[in-house]
């Protein structure tokens, strides 16, 4: 093998021999985060938004911090998500700490 055609540095990461950009992979899994957020979030103002709140807001946080190329679609889930949780709260007070009431 050619060492100069093919130099070895042992210390080298795929960020660093990129640029400094993360590897394709990464940016494509917090592309889908990002619009999982997004989708969890919409319905979540709905239904079911003590649970679909905090996952959108998690996975639009994991999405920005990982770089997403869709960064609006990110920010618009974690918005989403933060509205499904104001709702709820709101709900909880306005019910006087009843949700959802079977009877």
């Amino acid at each position: 093998m050619n060492t100069a055609a093919h130099p070895v540095d042992a210390g080298s990461s795929a960020a660093r021999r990129t640029g400094g950009t993360p590897a394709a992979g990464t940016t494509r899994d917090a592309d889908g985060m990002a619009v999982a957020s997004f989708l969890l979030g919409l319905p979540g103002l709905l239904v079911m938004n003590v649970v679909l709140g905090p996952a959108a807001v998690v996975l639009a946080l994991v999405a920005l911090a990982r770089g997403t190329r869709r960064r609006g679609r990110a920010a618009l889930g974690l918005a989403l998500g933060v509205a499904d949780l104001v709702i709820m709260v709101t709900l909880t007070v306005v019910n006087h700490g009843v949700i959802w009431s079977f009877t």
